[in-house]
């Protein structure tokens, strides 16, 4: 073999070597490499391509949505290893069930997809549901987490992918919701759910700009005489034809619609508008914020805080921002260099919803947080339960060794105010003493005269009354 011949040879083989290599790339991108199923981007590919063909055609298209039941429990208990071999099992289980002419695909997390044709949307939905209920042994141990699912028809229930794979999550979204029954389809039901939400998107999207988004008020109380000393801000959207909406009302879509940074913005603003006011004339120390998870995870966030607290008249030393627990385990160490930025300017931070998670303590320990607010739901039987009495009490004492100072919020009873003093609260706010309230309110609230007592079972209801 001549050398040009040879030369010739090797180039082909190299060329056959590239192409191979690049054909086994691209399938592995296109693979979701624990399960081998197809994963979200050719799964949404092929979605689209079956309804050309179904419109060119006439025929249907069925989409399932597969979510896992207690997939999170699963992991926490036995590890993420196990997890991954469940969700591997999960995976081929689903392929192994596929008709002719079926696709299944994971789209992430414990969440599965699977198009079919014009089919029983019951018997289909059924088997799924029945299929992943059946025991799987990992490690030795038998668990049975159990799927949910959500269904959507092309035509019947929307014209475009985007659509179909939407109102089969609204489906899923409803099982999980509800409980019970273990799938559902989209239906009347949901399709006015779905219309009454993009008019809300919509009329959400002209409030921000429109100023319909206004700060309400909660006093918080000084647990030893009784007096306002302080506020959180809470947002309000006063609707030009529904009326007062309260946060439940319009939050979750602010935060789909990637809205919720604005109407933080606008509410901060004008929240310390008003409360600059009332510092400066002495009638309250300091308002507290409430920030998103979303919006804290953003690198730059404390420094867009900084220069939005600089654009108001009040002062730094008077404000507070309270933070959950969601975001102090999500990234600790970005955490802290917020709070140490904030604390660097004098603004106060506080935990909320204090008493919910087992790593609170130690987020206050290695965290500089000036405050911890007891969250509501260990509030209610303070008064009546000895254990929880127990249990508030040493929390309460943990915190002050540690030179934190405690709010208690969700107070609606007296003797459960009577309680939280004695117990060494320092602050407390809630329905017993007073509700959310419009700027001018709080305004009228702060500047009436009333009479300063140390709190003790007869002054603290009259104070709360009055």
């Amino acid at each position: 073999m001549s050398d040009s011949v040879r030369k010739l040879a090797n180039l082909a083989a190299r060329v056959a070597e590239l192409e191979s290599e690049r054909e086994l790339t691209l399938r592995l991108a296109q693979t979701d490499s624990l399960t081998g199923l197809v994963n979200r981007g050719p799964f949404t590919s092929a979605l689209c391509e079956r309804l050309e063909a179904a419109r060119a055609e006439g025929g249907r298209v069925t989409l399932f949505i597969v979510d896992l039941d207690r997939f999170k429990a699963l992991n926490d208990t036995l590890g993420h290893h196990a997890g991954d071999l469940f969700l591997a099992e999960v995976g081929e289980r689903l392929r192994c069930d596929c008709a002719p002419g079926e696709l299944v695909a994971r789209l992430g997390g414990d969440e599965f997809a699977l198009i079919g044709a014009d089919v029983d949307v019951a018997k289909r939905a059924q088997r799924l549901v029945s299929l992943l209920a059946q025991p799987h042994t990992i490690y030795g141990r038998v668990v049975s987490p159990g799927a949910s699912v959500g269904v959507a028809v092309f035509p019947d229930d929307a014209a475009d992918a985007g659509d179909l794979q939407r109102f089969a999550d609204m489906a899923l979204y409803r099982v999980k919701m509800q409980g019970g029954r273990r799938w559902s389809a989209f239906d009347a039901e949901l399709r006015a759910e779905n219309l009454r939400r993009r008019t809300l998107e919509a009329e959400l999207r002209r409030a921000i700009p429109a100023g319909e988004i206004e700060p309400w008020f909660q006093p918080v109380i000084d647990a030893a005489d009784g007096r306002i000393v302080g506020a959180e801000v809470l947002a309000r959207w006063r609707h030009p034809e529904q009326g007062l909406l309260a946060p439940a009302a319009f939050v979750p879509i602010a935060e789909e619609l990637g809205l919720i940074g604005r109407i933080d913005e606008a509410v901060f603003e004008a929240g310390c508008a008003r409360a600059a006011t009332w510092v400066a004339d002495g009638l309250i120390e300091k308002v507290s914020f409430n920030v998103s998870p979303r919006d804290l995870l953003d690198p730059a966030f404390s420094r867009k805080l900084i220069g939005r607290l600089g654009r108001t008249a009040l002062p730094a030393t008077a404000l507070t921002i309270e933070i959950t627990e969601t975001f102090l385990l999500q990234d600790l160490a970005l955490s802290r260099r917020h709070i140490e930025r904030l604390n660097a300017k004098g603004v106060s931070v506080a935990l909320d919803d204090f008493g919910t998670g087992y790593s609170n303590l130690r987020a206050i320990m290695n965290l500089p947080i000036q405050t911890v607010k007891l969250d509501r739901s260990l509030i209610g039987d303070v008064a009546k339960e000895p254990r929880v009495a127990k249990l508030v009490t040493s929390m309460l004492q943990a915190a002050r060794a540690l030179g934190v100072r405690i709010v208690a919020e969700g107070v609606e009873e007296e003797a459960q105010a009577i309680f939280l003093r004695a117990a060494g609260c320092d602050r407390m706010q809630g329905y017993f003493f007073a509700r959310p309230m419009p700027a001018a309110a709080m305004d009228a609230e702060l500047r009436a005269p009333r009479a300063v007592a140390p709190v003790t079972r007869e002054t603290i209801g009259r104070r709360a009354r009055s």
